[in-house]
């Protein structure tokens, strides 16, 4: 963060210097001078505000330090195969979604960084992508309709896209990828949800939740 503010800084420095020029130039009558200065300005102030888009990203990012919590999910049985989802996210209003299956799916997206942008102080983040319902069942996966929820903020420029799509404007990134956990929904299960620096992590935290993991895949034995 630290490393983009500054970088956007010093462009934005140098985006005034070029207008100024400009300027000058203008009044002098050095046109051509006048139109190199504007070419110059011009540019320089659009990398700074891909810069600061860049940091606004970044900072949508939660930060990831260690194992911590994300946040706690629960489910109420609202018909066959048909489940309310009341996600509760940290520092987040709760969500309530509908999920069709027997089991439930949580996505999200990490980014790491590697030296130089660990010099500057920038951090591991990770933001929760979809929610989804599936059924343990391969055929009735295939053959059922699906329900997918994004849990994902708008923004105009993000780092997850500019890495994929960009890789060599950002060298600071050491890997990002997607990390997934799933597992079966049950009336009244509640589950607590963590992420380490390389995985999702859902565990039982009610009677309703530890029944349904226990008795998790008997049914296709």
């Amino acid at each position: 963060m630290n490393l983009l503010a500054a970088v956007s800084a010093v462009l934005g420095l140098i985006a005034l210097l070029f207008f100024a020029a400009m300027l000058r130039n203008s009044r002098r009558g050095r046109l051509l001078r006048a139109t190199g200065s504007l070419a110059g300005g011009v540019s320089s102030a659009a990398v700074a505000g891909i810069a600061l888009l860049l940091m606004w990203s970044y900072l949508s990012y939660e930060r990831l330090t260690a194992e911590q919590p994300v946040g706690v999910i629960e489910f109420t049985r609202s018909g066959p195969d048909e489940y309310s989802a009341r996600l509760m996210l940290e520092g987040r209003l709760d969500r309530i979604v509908t999920l069709a299956g027997d089991e439930w799916q949580l996505d999200a997206r990490i980014v790491t960084w590697k030296p130089p942008a660990t010099i500057f102080g920038l951090e591991p983040v990770y933001q929760l992508e979809r929610l989804s319902g599936r059924y343990s069942d391969v055929l009735r996966e295939r053959r059922e309709t699906r329900t997918v929820h994004d849990l994902l903020d708008e923004r105009p420029l993000d780092l997850w896209q500019v890495a994929r799509r960009f890789p060599a404007l950002m060298p600071g990134v050491d890997a990002y990828y997607g990390t997934a956990t799933y597992l079966p929904m049950a009336d009244g299960a509640r589950f607590r949800l963590t992420l380490s620096r390389d995985a999702l992590i859902a565990r039982p935290v009610n009677e309703a939740a530890r029944r349904a993991v226990g008795d998790w895949g008997k049914s296709d034995v």
